[in-house]
Parts: C-alpha cells; sequence; structure tokens
C-alpha cells in the first residue's frame, strides 16, 4: 500500500492517476445505474448487452485497422454495439412471444463470436486481454475525456428521470396505467445500463462487468431503506472496491481488474453472511 502511494506521488506515474480518475469518476454511473439494475432485476439483460460490446470492439477494430478510417476508436463501436443490443433486448423483453431468455442467449453468443470473427478479419495482432479482463492503467487522457463524457450524460439522464425509473423498477404495471410511457423507460434504463457498461469494460473488461455492475449495489442495499440511498451508498463502494483494487494489485503485481472483482465479491459475501446471522440472533432472542 505505501509503494502504491508513492507511486501516485510520484509526477511521472500519470497512467496511475488517470486510473484513479477514471475509477472516481466512473463510479458515480456505477452506482447509480447498478442501483437500478439491482431492484429492477435485469442483471442477466445487462450480461448479454456486455457480450455484445465486444462485437462493436472487433467491429471497431476492423473499421479502423482494414478500412483505414483511423479516427474511429474501438470504443465508438462498442457504443454503438451496447445501444443497439439495448433497443433489441428492450423490445424482445416487451413484445416478443418468442422465449424471452432463449433470444438473449443467443444474442449473448453472437456478440462474442462477432467480435472474434472482426478480429480474425483485422490485419495484424491484437491483444483482446485488456478487453476481455480490464486492465485500467492502459488508460490515456483521450479515454479519460470518454469517461467524463459517458459519465455525465448517464448521470445527468439516470438522475432527471428518477422518479420515473423508480416507477418503473418496482412496479412497471402500474406506472403504464398512471400514464408513465413504461415501455419506452424501460429501453431508456437499458440504454443508460448498456452506456455504463462501455464504461465498466474499460475497468474490469467485459468477462467480470457485471460483478462491479451489481455487486456495489447489492452491498449497499444491505444498509439503505430508499433508492436515493442505496445510490449514494453504491457510489461509495465503488470507489472503495476500486481504489483498493488498484492499490493491491500495484502493490502486489497482480492484474487490477480480477482484484477489484475480488475485493468487491468477498466484501459481499461477508456482508450477506452478517446480515444471516444477525437476522437468526433476532429471531432467536425474539
Amino acid at each position: 500500500m505505501i509503494d502504491f502511494i508513492r507511486a501516485f506521488s510520484d509526477p511521472d506515474n500519470v497512467f496511475l492517476r488517470i486510473a484513479i480518475y477514471v475509477a472516481t469518476l466512473s463510479s458515480i454511473s456505477f452506482g447509480i445505474i447498478g442501483t437500478y439494475v439491482v431492484t429492477r432485476r435485469i442483471s442477466y439483460l445487462a450480461g448479454a448487452i456486455s457480450h455484445c460490446v465486444f462485437g462493436g470492439i472487433g467491429a471497431g477494430l476492423y473499421v479502423q485497422k482494414k478500412i483505414g478510417m483511423t479516427w474511429f476508436e474501438p470504443m465508438y463501436g462498442a457504443i454503438l454495439s451496447a445501444i443497439i443490443a439495448a433497443v433489441i433486448i428492450g423490445l424482445v423483453s416487451l413484445y416478443a412471444k418468442q422465449r424471452e431468455d432463449t433470444v438473449i442467449g443467443a444474442l449473448w453468443a453472437i456478440g462474442m463470436a462477432t467480435g472474434l470473427i472482426f478480429i480474425d478479419l483485422t490485419p495484424g495482432y491484437f491483444d483482446i486481454t485488456s478487453y476481455l479482463f480490464g486492465d485500467i492503467l492502459l488508460l490515456s487522457i483521450r479515454d479519460l475525456w470518454m469517461v467524463v463524457f459517458l459519465d455525465v450524460l448517464v448521470a445527468a439522464v439516470s438522475l432527471y428521470f428518477y422518479h420515473v425509473l423508480l416507477a418503473v423498477c418496482f412496479d412497471q404495471e402500474f406506472a403504464g396505467l398512471r400514464g408513465v410511457r413504461s415501455g419506452a423507460f424501460y429501453i431508456l434504463l437499458l440504454c443508460l445500463t448498456s452506456l455504463t457498461i462501455v464504461l465498466l469494460v474499460r475497468v474490469v473488461g467485459i468477462v467480470m462487468v457485471i460483478a462491479l455492475l451489481t455487486l456495489p449495489a447489492a452491498v449497499a442495499g444491505q444498509f439503505a431503506r430508499r433508492l436515493w440511498q442505496m445510490m449514494l451508498l453504491a457510489i461509495m463502494f465503488c470507489v472503495l472496491f476500486t481504489w483498493t483494487g488498484l492499490a493491491l494489485s500495484y502493490s502486489l503485481k497482480l492484474s487490477s481488474g480480477p482484484t477489484i472483482i475480488m475485493i468487491a465479491g468477498i466484501t459481499y459475501i461477508v456482508t450477506i453472511s452478517l446480515s444471516k446471522l444477525r437476522k437468526k440472533i433476532q429471531f432467536k432472542s425474539e
């Protein structure tokens, strides 16, 4: 830990400061959207969207290297594919007669397969490990500004429609009876989730994206009684997990993404265990 503090204070270690800035700023979106996802119980939908993101990353690499559009970053493709996947999954959930889980599972697999095919067709060698498992230490100033833009957009829209999204999360049918366009706002929630997933890919990667989206909110839910309290606590827990994970991974020379997820997972297990133990003690005392 002391090594991390010294490294962070070193003016030459710009990459470490960028990582901390990204971890702090993106935690705002993670906490807010993660709370909606946990409350609405749509983690499996978020998982499908995250794997479709890989298809967009592969397409972005192909457009950049093969077609020659050097300005088209892979993350632009990730954003487009995430939005498209969110809309498709939302429409399937609301209106399709086919089995919802089958369609979502198909999109999950197709997204990954599409990404791998595009990477195979792209000339040159690409290390896709950072996209699959994340490496926040590799982010640049340009990535930081993209994170800031997406973070502000996601947080502003989700907070502006806070009450409507709250109604959609807890009782979508009742919200529709009250005149709320619940279907449209449900798709909006999925689109906000998709943008947050794009942020998460740079931090912990596609494979572990659902963990950091849901675990801070799940831990926060053990202490909060209102949704806004859960959001604030989720943001705080997310900052704590990412900072601690970065510090440990740097000091112990481990991968940052898995370290962050391990800390979040252990915290969640301990919190749930203590909560159940407390309930048992209260039950016996009564």
